[in-house]
């Protein structure tokens, strides 16, 4: 007894540390030479197998192995190398990259950013002072010093607006002062943005860098965010230069369109008849759906003031015209679910991304033990001379220059490659920046793609979701083309195979019993009965279906009307009512629709349909049938071996 014990335990052990030896990159089955994990067939199994429709383990691996063998033969036939699979292909891995190109959580802190501050809408005003993004330090000192000074005299009590008026490189503050009205999120540059939401009403910020140059921002007020709204127009253009002429006849204009509007006449027929806006007018004066900063103030305010969908406004002016505003819909502070995706797109295209790239590049750079020498940058400003304005240099200009610049994951980039991606991104630049400037930042620009492109590299090794999917999708790819290749074309174009196959199964394509019936449709029952009295009379002559129309519609083409048909049961609910008895006519007096009267020439015997007739069903069938010979002949053609140890742990 004790022995039997004995030998159970240790026929348990050894199970038990079998079992414990597998993993998922065990191999599960070979397919031609073709190893499949036991990682991978879970993964796919899982994807494609949840309840209540799930198979087993079994039956889903025989679909996989077939799977694998059209894909193994795609391989063999070269088709994932054709120029248009590879473009394909690297276009959905460039896609599918995206997000591990990027910063998660920089990018989750964007987002929510972004809706917290779309809550507000600020009005603030600013003063500029330009500064190229290029600029030496010392030019750059001199700008932001500049600024410093101004936010001084603010600070000591002079009025902001008559600075912005006198002082800002914005050319718009000769005339607003400064003042760009109230905003919202997105619509300006990230870093004013930033600095508008950041300073508290009444107060001026410190100067704020942008590629503009830097700019004090005064905030004048903040407010609950007003939402969006969808609004028409009737429009009464003014002419570019208006004259206090051309304002007050206009004027004149608008004000009897909204005489008539108040007298009751519809709002969209009056958008139709007198707006100057063409394209709005069509549409009954329909403009499309906008929040703060979108419409001109004087717009903006105007629509935002009506209480109650259908109110329009009194007529307003702006700089193009006089409007009439009507409310059509509003909507409040849209729900972060709402607009995450939204969101998410705009902050991909945003300079906010910057943000979330430099982190990126910063963890890129660590892991991948990143040294530079700038030192090797100081011979690129002997060899870049001024063809670099014109967008012209060339490389063999820094011919000389090879030596190594940075180190990222045991590669070496040399000055010879920093030549290269100088060559390949200039554009023309004004002359009044320098040199060593250009050389700088292209440079940095350099380092940020060198480092996005390794690390692009090393996806497939960091990310096996990653990997997983992209294989999956290139597997697919080649099962589409490969399938298309064999079966779905091949069924289509191969004629004679079609026929073979319809000749050798015609018996599974068979019509039931139909009836070939004409259908008399009359206007009333005095027509029917001068047509059984006209039937009766020319019962030998056997009259067509013209001479019955010409004889029955002498006085209205719709007292008679005929359609010519043959019929399975169930194709028409009339048919299926009479007799189908060859020479008979059967009537069918339905005083509410029509008249009917049907008469069967002739009863079809079952026969098979002819491969017009049943053209779909025959193709798709014989579809079915080379893919069954198809995999038949892989499983011939491709040794295909299954590891039951590793098998038995996913059951």
């Amino acid at each position: 007894m004790k022995k039997n014990l004995l030998g159970t335990a240790f026929a348990l052990f050894i199970a038990t540390a079998t079992f414990a030896q597998i993993g998922d990159n065990s191999t599960l089955l070979t397919v031609g030479g073709d190893v499949v994990t036991r990682g991978e067939f879970m993964t796919i199994y899982k994807k494609n197998n949840s309840a209540p429709t799930a198979i087993s383990v079994t039956d889903y691996l025989d679909l996989f192995i077939n799977f694998k063998l059209k894909v193994k033969e795609a391989k063999d036939l070269g088709l994932d190398t054709a120029k248009t699979f590879s473009s394909e292909l690297r276009g959905y891995r460039k896609q599918l990259a995206t997000p591990y190109l990027t910063d998660k959580e920089v990018n989750d802190k964007l987002l929510t950013e972004a809706y917290d501050r779309s809550k507000k809408d600020v009005r603030a005003a600013h003063i500029l002072i330009k500064c190229d993004a290029e600029a030496l330090p010392k030019d750059t000192l001199i700008a932001y010093k500049k600024a410093v000074s101004l936010r001084d005299r603010v600070l000591k009590g002079e009025d902001f607006n008559k600075l912005a008026e006198q002082f800002s490189d914005d050319p718009s503050a000769k005339e607003n002062k400064g003042d760009l009205g109230y905003f919202t999120v997105f619509n300006m540059v990230y870093p004013f943005e930033t600095a508008a939401y950041s300073t508290q009403k009444g107060q001026v910020s410190m100067p704020v860098r942008t590629r503009f140059g830097y700019h004090l921002v005064k905030v004048e007020d903040m407010r609950d965010a007003q939402g969006t709204i969808h609004t028409a127009h009737i429009m009464v253009k003014l002419p570019k230069d208006a004259k206090q002429a051309d304002i007050d006849a206009a004027k004149l204009k608008i004000d009897e369109v909204y005489t008539k509007l108040k007298a009751g006449e519809k709002f969209d027929d009056l958008a139709a008849k007198y707006s100057d806006d063409k394209a709005s007018a069509k549409k009954g004066g329909e403009l499309p759906w906008f929040g703060t900063g979108r419409m001109v103030p004087e717009f903006e305010t105007a629509a935002f003031k009506l209480n109650t969908d259908g109110d329009y406004s009194e007529p307003v002016l702006t700089q193009y015209g006089w409007h009439i505003i009507k409310r059509l819909e509003k909507k409040g502070v849209a729900s972060f679910d709402d607009v995450k995706v939204e969101f998410k797109s705009k902050i991909g295209k945003d300079s906010r991304a910057e943000k979330s790239k430099t982190s990126l590049v910063n963890k890129i750079k660590a892991e991948a033990a990143f040294k530079e020498d700038r030192k090797m940058l100081l011979d690129f400003n002997k060899a870049i001379d001024s063809t670099i304005y014109d967008g012209n240099w060339k490389t063999d200009k820094a011919a000389a220059l090879t030596k190594v610049i940075f180190n990222l994951g045991n590669k070496n980039y040399t000055q010879a490659d920093f030549a290269k991606f100088i060559a390949s991104r200039q554009t023309k630049r004004a002359k009044d920046v320098s040199i060593q400037s250009i050389v700088n930042t292209m440079y940095d620009k350099f380092v940020e793609e060198s480092a996005l492109t390794y690390e692009d590299t090393q996806l497939e090794g960091k990310y096996p979701a990653f990997r997983d999917l992209l294989n999956e999708y290139r597997d697919g790819m080649l099962l589409f083309e490969i399938t298309d290749k064999k079966v779905w074309s091949k069924a289509v174009e191969d004629t004679l195979g079609l026929k073979g196959y319809y000749d050798a199964n015609k018996n599974n394509y068979m019509w039931g019993e139909r009836a070939d019936v004409t259908i008399f449709k009359f206007a009333n029952k005095e027509v029917a009965e001068r047509f059984r009295k006209y039937m009766k009379k020319n019962a030998k002559n056997n009259p067509t279906n013209d001479q019955i129309l010409k004889e029955m519609n002498k006085t209205s083409q719709l007292d008679l009307q005929i359609e010519e048909g043959v019929y399975s049961k169930k194709d028409n609910e009339t048919v299926d009512k009479v007799s189908w008895v060859a020479g008979t006519m059967s009537a069918d007096m339905d005083a509410e629709k029509s008249i009917i009267i049907v008469r069967v020439n002739k009863v079809l015997a079952p026969s098979p349909k002819s491969i017009a007739e049943a053209r779909g069903l025959i193709t798709a069938d014989y579809q079915n049938y080379l893919e069954k010979e198809w995999i038949g002949m892989l499983r011939k053609k491709y040794t295909v071996t299954v590891d039951k140890a590793v098998l038995d742990t996913i059951k």
